[in-house]
């Protein structure tokens, strides 16, 4: 290729490729009025090479719409990030008779009247704080360089909002009554869905629950919200057929699956507080004792 002295220093300067320069000096050769021309000229817009060609729906209307994130979303996005990959995650599923606890619950919400009604959930999260009251080394945190245990139960519930979820804390459930968290669970859902929690209303939980029955979910997983050692998932309460004495019956049974950090909680820890909740959730009667 023929180009001048002082036009190869140039393109070696700025990285120009003389391959694609066309020279109007003696012979076709490049000089420095060619690579003066050819940085003027416009250049063609890059195209996105992994974008599909937007297809207008057969509506008329946008092919799709970019949102901005939300604080809210930003911050999920940070610390699911934080939970699912470094966290070394196990799952313990077992599946809960609430044939009883559908019962107590009947009686009570009709011995209640307008006092207010008792939810499934509510009547889970109790036992969760009873269960963990027991097992404290499920209600644990993971700190790096230490394990914190802790004495009190501060429960975290999963709130659906508008943009995302959010984490209102019942805290001290373990002292608290049936009534009291009912109470407690229905005031932080409505004001997390109207945005008026304070932050301490919605940190430092010590485990927490995930509760998607009411979606008709029958079985999932929740991701552990660090630096929590585990989390239970809750599905819906179905009828199914279960043997009973030897024989089958139709029953009200529901699947729990608990999420938890290995670092923090081994299997057969796990186990046995899962063990425990079972046994609160189809005896009631323990629920209050």
């Amino acid at each position: 290729m023929k180009a001048s002295p002082l036009a190869r220093r140039i393109a070696a300067d700025h990285g120009v490729d003389l391959t694609a320069v066309s020279g109007s000096g003696p012979e076709g050769r490049i000089i420095k009025r060619d690579l003066d021309a050819a940085a003027a000229a416009p250049k063609p817009e890059p195209k996105a090479a992994s974008a599909p060609p937007a297809r207008r729906p057969a509506d008329g209307g946008a092919a799709f719409t970019d949102t901005p994130l939300t604080q809210i979303r930003k911050t999920i996005a940070k610390r699911l990030a934080l939970s699912i990959g470094p966290i070394p995650t196990f799952y313990l599923t077992s599946e809960v008779d609430m044939e009883r606890v559908a019962e107590a619950r009947e009686a009570l919400n009709a011995a209640a009247g307008e006092r207010g009604k008792v939810s499934f959930n509510d009547i889970v999260l109790k036992a969760v704080a009873i269960a963990l009251q027991q097992h404290l080394a499920c209600n644990a945190w993971w700190q790096d360089d230490h394990i914190r245990y802790w004495s009190e139960v501060h429960l975290g519930m999963a709130v659906a909002v508008e943009d995302g979820l959010i984490t209102p804390v019942i805290r001290s459930a373990q002292a608290k009554s049936l009534r009291e968290i009912s109470s407690e669970t229905r005031d932080l859902a409505q004001r997390a869905r109207e945005r008026k929690l304070k932050p301490e209303e919605y940190t430092g939980s010590t485990f927490s629950v995930s509760n998607l029955g009411m979606f008709d979910i029958e079985h999932f997983t929740a991701i552990i919200n660090p630096p929590e050692g585990g989390i239970l998932a809750v599905g819906r309460i179905a009828p199914t057929p279960a043997v009973v004495d030897g024989q089958v019956q139709v029953r009200r049974r529901m699947r729990i699956t608990m999420s938890c950090d290995h670092r923090v909680i081994d299997g057969a820890t796990g186990a046995q507080f899962l063990k425990t909740l079972k046994l609160l959730l189809e005896n009631p009667l323990a629920l209050v004792w």
